[in-house]
């Protein structure tokens, strides 16, 4: 038995689900502690792609400057529905927190109005710097929103408190849903 984590041994785990805005709290929180993620898109041939990226949110939606006519781009043109993985850094299941995003990649044209509001969330200022660009104006590149249609959220923690360690929520229902589980 652990002495500092005994609820980790709870069988089965438990299954309640957390209230929506609780969820959607814990959603944010997991996306401002990083910036890194992997998309995953799908090539012409049906084989799958996954890239690391820099992402910067506005709610639950995710903003990224995807590289101009990288595969991920045409992936993305071809069949907009992406899946994207963030973690963070663990060090054992009494910290394991992370999300899993499904949903849809717009990709917005420069100079349009949603490009110049996506590009005062997306912090390019810091990337530009970094590479030696001029700060006076964004990069005249195609910026994607990705809109969430379900994201699967991952906290081991919640077990000590009662919750479901994986919870579900979905854009188009107002219940949060849960995936049983246990140690195996």
């Amino acid at each position: 038995m652990s002495l500092a984590h005994p609820w980790l041994e709870q069988e089965p785990w438990p299954t309640a689900p957390l209230p929506r805005d609780e969820l959607e709290k814990k959603i944010e929180r997991i996306l401002t502690l990083t910036n890194i993620a992997y998309i995953g898109t799908v090539k012409k041939d049906g084989s799958p792609i996954v890239s690391p990226l820099e992402f910067y949110i506005d709610g639950l939606q995710l903003y990224i400057f995807p590289q101009p006519n990288s595969p991920k781009v045409w992936a993305m043109r071809r069949d907009p529905r992406v899946s994207i993985a963030i973690a963070n850094p663990m060090a054992g299941w009494a910290c394991v927190m992370g999300c899993q995003i499904f949903g849809k990649a717009t990709l917005l044209d420069v100079g349009t109005p949603e490009w110049e509001r996506g590009m005062k969330i997306f912090k390019w200022q810091a990337s530009s710097a970094e590479i030696g660009r001029p700060l006076k104006e964004p990069p005249q590149g195609q910026l994607a929103r990705i809109d969430p249609d379900r994201i699967v959220y991952t906290e081991h923690l919640m077990r000590k408190y009662g919750y479901a360690p994986r919870q579900i929520w979905h854009a188009d229902q107002t219940e949060t849903q849960v995936v049983p589980g246990g140690n195996v």
